[in-house]
């Protein structure tokens, strides 16, 4: 197993539970904490947090996204990027209410404090559309996400162990 990276790792959760496949990030964060015990890593539930995200972003040296990716792939497919494929821009807002990611990695860049290591790891979805349930595409590709996210970390240096294994140990 690799040495733990040095600064701090995140795991940040996006998305919004009441937007259909938007909600992926965060059942795709509940099922890493309940299955996966990995020291080190900060689990942190973003949600919709607007541009109070950012002072977390730039703390982080390691920061994985997990969220629904609108990458042109069909639905319930495993997406993966990584920090020069990740969208940054600043644009004109209406409302400081619609600051997303996309602004705040902007921000993160121009401050030049983003984190060393950062990736995106997520679904396509197939609804982003008022409900409260996963598409059974997204759905169906879960567990998907979560192994790409163990993968990630252990490939960074913090172990996981499934928590199943610890509770029969």
């Amino acid at each position: 197993m690799p040495k733990m990276s040095e600064g701090r790792a995140v795991v940040l959760g996006l998305g919004n539970p009441l937007m259909g496949d938007d909600g992926l990030g965060l059942a795709a964060l509940a099922r890493l904490q309940e299955g996966w015990d990995v020291p080190g890593v900060e689990f942190v539930d973003g949600g919709t947090w607007g541009m109070n995200l950012l002072p977390l972003v730039e703390e982080s040296s390691h920061l994985l996204l997990l969220d629904a990716i609108r990458s042109g792939d069909s639905p319930g497919t495993l997406v993966e990027w990584e920090r020069k494929q990740l969208p940054r821009y600043l644009s004109l807002k209406l409302s400081p209410h619609q600051i997303d990611l996309r602004e705040i990695l902007a921000l993160a860049e121009w401050r030049d404090t983003m984190p060393t290591e950062i990736v995106a790891i997520g679904l396509a979805p197939r609804d982003v559309v008022m409900a409260t349930r996963l598409s059974p595409e997204v759905e169906a590709g879960l567990d998907l996400v979560v192994e790409a996210a163990v993968r990630r970390l252990e490939r960074w240096g913090y172990g996981a162990e499934p928590k199943a294994a610890l509770v029969n140990a």
